[in-house]
């Protein structure tokens, strides 16, 4: 299935509402220290409900440990930045999508790590800066899911 990866989320509502969808599509979570909240924030658990225990959410110190960990998979960043459209992307079983923090976005050298054929955008007006967090990962994930069949859902 598809891997989420926020990498410094900071706003816990974001996270959970994450959590709930994962926990609605099969998805992993996967979460890159440092959090700006603990995983046991009241907000964050009241968004995601009591979906936590359906979700297989990891932590991990960086993103390096991250893909150590998990075979070093496909990784896609999520950036307004990036020249490429989300849906324009292939995506494959597997692949782990990524997203930054909620007041900055992936930082500039790791955006050009990841170079255009490892970053995506969300389409917007020219004078948006960005879509909330919860939104651009549900829209992300739903169009890979989309593209490999909605494995498993119904």
């Amino acid at each position: 299935m598809l891997r989420i990866v926020l990498y410094q989320p900071e706003i816990p509502p974001n996270t959970g509402n994450i959590i709930r969808l994962c926990a609605n599509t099969g998805c992993s979570l996967h979460l890159i220290e440092p959090l700006g909240f603990d995983l046991d924030d009241r907000k964050m658990r009241r968004a995601g409900l009591d979906y936590r225990e359906y979700t297989r959410v990891q932590l991990y110190p960086d993103l390096e440990a991250f893909l150590q960990q998990n075979d070093r998979p496909r990784l896609y960043g999520a950036s307004s930045r990036a020249t490429r459209a989300y849906q324009q992307v292939d995506y494959r079983a597997g692949d782990a999508l990524l997203f930054g923090p909620e007041t900055r976005g992936l930082p500039a050298p790791l955006i050009e790590q990841l170079g255009d054929q490892g970053t995506m955008r969300i389409p917007m007006l020219p004078t948006s800066r960005s879509l909330n967090l919860s939104n651009a990962v549900a829209i992300v994930a739903y169009e890979a899911l989309r593209q490999l069949g909605f494995p498993g859902l119904a």
